[in-house]
């Protein structure tokens, strides 16, 4: 600080730059003198940013490098990156679809490359092995019954006048049939062989035979024929009572003649009654084709056993619905024709109604005198609840059960008197041909 308070100015070294070789600033001292005056004129240097009198700071080699490396992406950069990023998204949209196609065209393929393997492996192969097993089995032992009627055409008025006379013409019913002995016994539909005047018989082999009617029972729609042959191939009865509704069967026949047709289906219900006007009938019914020419043919289950005699169907064609007779009744008719010639059927003499809606039972509106049940004590009004142990619903059911029942056979009979439960012992009789 000097005396006014002012701040002294520094004085440069004097060997500072500038000294050497005549410098400026020397040139300056020399030409003042070194007054104080030309000291306060000198305009100091204007600092220069960087360094000490406007020298530039020197820069490391690296150090620009380092700058453009870390410097922050343009404007031009962050397009390009977008326009980049939205071109791959629109590739992926246009080939995603086709690569999930294919995808799933692969899985497809190799699916079905294994269930193609299980099926020759495995469960197909058998089910397939089975339906031919069942064909060859069965199929020599359905023979093609063909009967001839022989029909009286009756000529007009005018065809009298003239002399012509009547005309006799032969009309043939084409069915089938199974054969169940060895000695040539044959079971058919008795509506396939009625009123003919020959029956011929077809083997699968190709032999022709004219059969013999041994009895028929018109009741049950059964026929038995016997052929002359021997050791020849039969089928094994099954047991109807077993077949649940859902079960395999195959029908084989001659439907339009057409020899040893064989179809598949289900049992859709057992214990059919009221298709035909017969009482005595109760049925299989399948949804396996029966069409003419069916009727009298095997309806066998998947071991090739015969559970039933096609007989019947809803309409003139296949419609889903056919029906059959159970194998148990078609064997013990057989069997009794083969024995007796003909089938004998119990009887008790009872005029049997409904009942209410709303009451169990058959109701009793008529007794003969004299019958199986007049005798047991059986009085009009009565209404019968059970026979022989088994509850009985309706007259249909009662009709079924006594027609089956062997003659003189006692069984209890269920009834109802005056609202009181009552139990009577009734011998069946036999049914009056």
């Amino acid at each position: 600080m000097d005396r006014s308070g002012r701040p002294r100015r520094r004085r440069r070294p004097a060997g500072g730059r500038g000294s050497a070789g005549g410098g400026r600033g020397d040139r300056r001292r020399r030409g003042c003198h070194g007054s104080r005056t030309c000291l306060r004129r000198r305009r100091r240097p204007r600092p220069q940013p960087g360094g000490k009198n406007g020298d530039q700071p020197r820069e490391a080699p690296d150090a620009g490098r380092e700058r453009i490396m870390t410097s922050s992406p343009t404007n031009a950069d962050r397009r390009t990156l977008l326009l980049f990023l939205g071109f791959v998204t629109l590739v992926g949209l246009i080939a995603w679809p086709s690569f999930v196609g294919r995808m799933q065209y692969a899985r497809t393929r190799a699916e079905l490359a294994a269930i193609r393997d299980a099926a020759t492996q495995a469960e197909l192969t058998s089910v397939g092995k089975m339906f031919t097993t069942l064909a060859r089995i069965i199929g020599p032992t359905v023979v093609n019954v063909t009967s001839k009627k022989r029909v009286t055409s009756v000529a007009d008025e005018i065809a009298a006048l003239r002399g012509l006379r009547p005309i006799g013409k032969t009309a043939e019913e084409v069915g089938s049939g199974v054969i169940v002995e060895r000695d040539g016994v044959i079971v058919t539909n008795y509506h396939v062989v009625a009123n003919s005047s020959e029956v011929d018989v077809a083997l699968a082999d190709g032999r022709r035979f004219t059969a013999t009617l041994i009895g028929a029972d018109a009741g049950t729609d059964l026929a038995v024929l016997r052929i002359e042959a021997e050791d020849l191939p039969v089928a094994t009865w099954g047991d109807s009572d077993t077949v649940e509704p859902g079960e395999m069967v195959w029908a084989i026949g001659n439907p339009f003649g057409l020899d040893r047709t064989i179809t598949y289906g289900i049992v859709s219900a057992v214990g059919r009654r009221g298709v035909l006007d017969s009482p005595y009938q109760e049925f299989l019914q399948t949804d396996a084709a029966i069409n003419p020419g069916n009727s009298g043919g095997p309806l066998v289950d998947v071991h090739g056993r015969v559970m039933g005699i096609t007989t019947a169907i809803v309409g003139k064609d296949y419609s889903g619905i056919g029906f059959a007779i159970p194998s148990n009744t078609a064997r013990k008719v057989c069997r009794e024709i083969l024995e007796d010639g003909y089938v004998e059927r119990g009887h008790l003499g009872m005029l049997l109604a409904s009942s209410p809606p709303d009451v169990f039972g058959a109701l009793v509106v008529a007794v003969e005198p004299k019958s199986p049940a007049a005798l047991a004590g059986i009085r009009p009004g009565d209404l019968v609840v059970s026979f022989d142990g088994v509850p009985v619903a309706e007259p249909a059911g009662l009709v079924l059960k006594v027609t089956r029942t062997p003659i003189g056979e006692k069984v209890p009979l269920g009834l109802v008197r005056d609202g009181k439960e009552d139990t009577v012992i009734v011998q069946v009789g036999r049914r009056p041909q």
